[in-house]
């Protein structure tokens, strides 16, 4: 049946509306690539899909890593490559898309067939130290990211020994990484057990020192240094108290000199921090040769990240326990990139401070471009970093720098076109326990500013267990006393308002004096007339609980609050002694005759449990350290039954 063009239109108009209308995030795209071999040289083509482009970022485009299937690897966007024998190698691109508003394509490896040799192999020297870490990207949640971990043997002579992946910090309560998958190209075998033979031997060989990686693609970080360790089970259990899991390989027959590459897939999981501004770790342990406890350390720090653009604010402050950081230091690390057609000669970033650091503590760590720090002198030729500060923001100024635009002609790196200014700070001496955000305007030459996302600090809430004691008073009971002890749970040290829950146990007593008359008529027609006072004594252990309350800070030594309470007695004994004096009366005469020895004392007495129900609502305040310490505070409760007033007195000491 032939299809009407007007209908056709319609349809494929409507198909076409549908298609515009579907999120281009929810679209899931995959990165292929073609391919030319001529003997074992193979050249590599990327066919990625098409980027969609951020509105008012700069221009979109696509970064890369391709892992050969031999164990080498590249980060060119057309890169050629020599196999050393025949054979079937499976060849993976990853593609990362920049300032672009779909998914990053996923990973579809493909196969490349080489039947003969014609060129000579050339294995290529990269290693600056003995260990490295290098990532592809860095981690979105749900996404996979490549990990690359190269060793060197720096020996004369060849070896075997160890190497450690630990990954998933403790800190963190969820798991940010699976490792789903180990690539390995030289015989690497997977440990199940780290039962290392120690020997407590030390190698004398000279050790190298490490240097930094610039750019932030591939950056490699440094724990503390990377000079050769000895003490190989203590630095074994720094890493155990730090990660929750952990990879173990042997290796063996690694000759002098030699350099090998382990490829590993992390996974993020979708509990993944969603904090953009999050610092995570991984940190892997070197052993060269298993005679010796000598080692190697290397630690890769990772910025979590919603999409994969440049420009970046990140700390690892993120989450605190407020406890204990008091004299802590803390880490910022501002990315960013130049990303027009030609070079920058001067870049400013405009980085705010929040109140709760201290400006005067600030230190650069590492910047790139590297430069000194700028003299006091006015006139300056030559390439410096000048640090200013104001009320509420750091400014770093990079001057009579070249940073090359990533637009700009015969510019084929792209890591080039990027720096970095990473600082430390410590906190203010007065500082609570509140979050924070900050983010940097970054201004190259005298272009408009690129803002970056919000880098926050937030603490974790923590235990605050406080001792409360006190006295009450209910105005509607006669001669009531009762004194109350127990504690709270409360957040610890929050900065304005919080949630606290109370349990008390009470023990109080009050009174309750009947007078009335009882009269009856003899067979004489006399009145035997009893004057009774009735007194009621109640004895009672109680438990007050209030399950939820919500409490301000006005400062530092005032706080109010409101909640509910409810009470009910554990156990209460009732006494009632009842007094009776005799009196006769002859109402026809009008006289009455008092008679003690018809007097009467009588007591009866009963105990009940768990009775004796309320349930209140109150209003108070406190008055001395009101978010640590100790304080004094007041609290008026109304109850839905009687008594309905109560007044509290007590003291409080939190911890």
């Amino acid at each position: 049946m032939r299809i009407p063009g007007s209908l056709l239109f319609i349809l494929t108009s409507c198909c076409i509306f549908a298609q515009e209308e579907q999120s281009a995030d929810s679209v899931q795209r995959t990165a292929t690539f073609d391919y030319n071999i001529s003997g074992n040289a193979v050249e590599l083509i990327p066919q990625p899909p098409p980027l969609i482009q951020i509105a008012g970022a700069p221009k979109a485009y696509y970064s890369y890593f391709w892992e050969f299937g031999d164990g080498n690897f590249s980060r060119k966007e057309h890169p050629r490559h020599v196999y050393k024998k025949e054979g079937e190698y499976e060849v993976n691109l990853w593609a990362t898309n920049h300032y672009d508003n779909g998914k990053t394509p996923a990973t579809r490896p493909q196969k490349v067939k080489v039947d003969k040799v014609t060129e000579t192999y050339e294995a290529r020297a990269s290693l600056e130290d003995d260990l490295s870490l290098q990532r592809n990207r860095e981690p979105v949640p749900e996404e996979d990211i490549a990990v690359v971990l190269s060793y060197k043997n720096p020996k004369a002579y060849v070896t075997g020994g160890k190497i450690y992946l630990f990954y998933n910090e403790q800190q963190y309560k969820d798991k940010n990484f699976e490792l789903t998958d180990t690539r390995t190209y030289h015989g690497e075998k997977s440990v199940r057990e780290d039962g290392f033979a120690y020997t407590g031997d030390i190698s004398r060989e000279t050790a190298l020192l490490a240097s930094a990686e610039k750019g932030t693609l591939f950056l490699t970080q440094k724990w503390q240094d990377s000079t050769e360790r000895v003490n190989l089970p203590l630095t074994l259990e720094e890493a155990k108290a730090r990660y929750k899991d952990r990879s173990i390989l042997e290796f063996d027959h690694m000759s002098p000199g030699e350099e090998r590459n382990v490829f590993f897939t992390l996974r993020t999981t979708p509990e993944m921090l969603k904090d953009t501004s999050a610092i995570v770790s991984v940190r892997s342990i070197y052993v060269p040769d298993e005679n010796y406890d000598n080692h190697k350390v290397r630690e890769m720090e990772m910025e979590i990240v919603t999409s994969h653009d440049p420009n970046k604010m990140s700390s690892n402050a993120t989450v605190m326990n407020y406890r204990l950081v008091r004299f802590k230091t803390f880490r910022f690390k501002i990315r960013f990139q130049n990303n027009g057609e030609g070079p920058a000669n001067t870049i400013r970033l405009e980085t705010d401070i929040p109140d709760m650091f201290d400006k005067n503590t600030l230190e650069i760590e590492d910047l790139y471009p590297e430069c000194p720090v700028c003299p006091k002198e006015e006139n300056i030729t030559y390439s410096c970093i000048d640090t200013t500060f104001t009320d509420k923001k750091a400014i770093f100024t990079f001057k009579n720098i070249y940073l090359p635009g990533s637009e700009q002609k015969n510019i084929k790196e792209y890591d080039s076109t990027k720096g970095f200014v990473k600082y430390r700070i410590k906190l203010a001496k007065d500082f609570h326990k509140k979050k924070t955000k900050s983010r940097t305007a970054i201004y190259f030459d005298k272009n408009e500013p690129v803002i970056t996302n919000y880098a926050t600090t937030r603490f974790l809430p923590g235990i605050s267990i406080g001792a409360k004691a006190g006295y009450m008073i209910s105005p509607d009971l006669d001669n009531h006393r009762e004194y109350f002890a127990g504690i709270t749970i409360s957040p610890y040290k929050s900065y304005r308002g919080y949630l606290q829950a109370e349990l008390m146990v009470s023990a109080g007593s009050f009174d309750k004096l009947r007078q009335f008359t009882e009269e009856t008529v003899n067979e004489n027609g006399f009145v035997d007339s009893y004057a009774i006072d009735a007194l009621n004594e109640y004895r009672n252990l109680s438990l007050y609980l209030v399950p939820a309350s919500y409490r301000y800070n006005l400062n530092n030594f005032l706080a109010v609050g409101t909640g509910l309470q409810l009470k009910a007695d554990l156990s209460s004994k009732h006494c009632i002694t009842s007094t009776g004096e005799y009196t006769l009366l002859i109402p026809s005469e009008g006289v009455n005759f008092r008679d003690d020895t018809r007097d009467f004392v009588t007591q009866t007495e009963s105990t009940t449990a768990f009775a004796n129900f309320q349930t209140g609502i109150f209003a108070g305040f406190n008055v001395g350290f009101a978010r640590i310490g100790p304080s004094i505070g007041a609290r008026y409760v109304y109850n839905f039954n009687s008594p309905h007033s109560q007044v509290q007195l007590y003291a409080i000491w939190k911890f």
